[in-house]
């Protein structure tokens, strides 16, 4: 299946989740009841739903998009690029839309296929979820109702490391290790997500942080195949 991947046709993404509230207290009243429901799962004995507020960024439920880093293969022309594009901000409708208007683009003039690490279990469905509670349409790449499990354009970088170990879960920063490729979570970790959007209100290093992480998705993909790693001179960020 490596071999058959089209390079040109993938989308590496990212995306960065922090919960809709800056704390516990300014939900409604229904949500903080719904949270304490939801919580009881990762909750230990002794802490509270208001404790543990912090980590419903991860529940699209409860946490929205503050961030979507795309990364996409540029071999044109002798070429080994990767163009790197970030939408970003408090308004998460404009980034959505503007997220959309990329893969409709895209798909346009190829059929698409999404890459991400554990993006199957988080980023895909986070952003299809996303997408309905912002009453968007969900483009087709997004769109999996009625389509059999191979006609999905998903690729998973941590997926296509388990070769069929189902219990395998293995870190984006331990493969770029490993694989000798800049690791990503050099300066911040994703739990200083949320903290770093309520609090200091520093979107410089959310975006960066996530960028970085699609450049290690992009080129853990190239190892995967075999091939050279892109230069860091060739990686490029687009600006609007």
């Amino acid at each position: 299946m490596l071999s058959q991947i089209k390079l040109e046709n993938t989308l590496c993404l990212d995306i960065e989740t922090v919960p809709q509230y800056s704390n516990f207290n300014e939900m409604p009243e229904e949500l903080q009841y719904l949270w304490e429901k939801k919580s009881s799962y990762l909750r230990k004995e002794e802490e509270t739903a208001e404790n543990v507020y912090n980590r419903a960024g991860i529940y699209a439920e409860f946490g929205k998009i503050i961030c979507i880093s795309i990364g996409i293969f540029d071999f044109r022309n002798n070429k080994r690029q990767l163009r790197l594009k970030s939408f970003y901000g408090h308004d998460e409708n404009k980034i959505l839309v503007d997220l959309i208007q990329i893969l409709n683009k895209f798909n346009t003039k190829r059929q698409i296929t999404l890459c991400a690490h554990n993006g199957k279990e988080f980023d895909f469905p986070y952003i299809a979820r996303r997408i309905l509670i912002n009453n968007i349409k969900l483009p087709d790449v997004l769109d999996l109702a009625g389509k059999r499990p191979w006609e999905t354009n998903f690729l998973d970088t941590m997926e296509l490391w388990k070769f069929g170990d189902y219990k395998h879960f293995t870190s984006l920063e331990l493969l770029t290790t490993i694989f000798k490729i800049t690791n990503p979570k050099d300066d911040i970790d994703g739990s200083m997500i949320a903290g770093l959007y309520w609090e200091e209100k520093n979107f410089e290093r959310i975006v960066t942080y996530c960028e970085k992480d699609v450049t290690a998705i992009a080129q853990l993909l190239l190892r995967y195949k075999g091939e050279n790693l892109i230069e860091n001179k060739n990686i490029l960020i687009l600006k609007d």
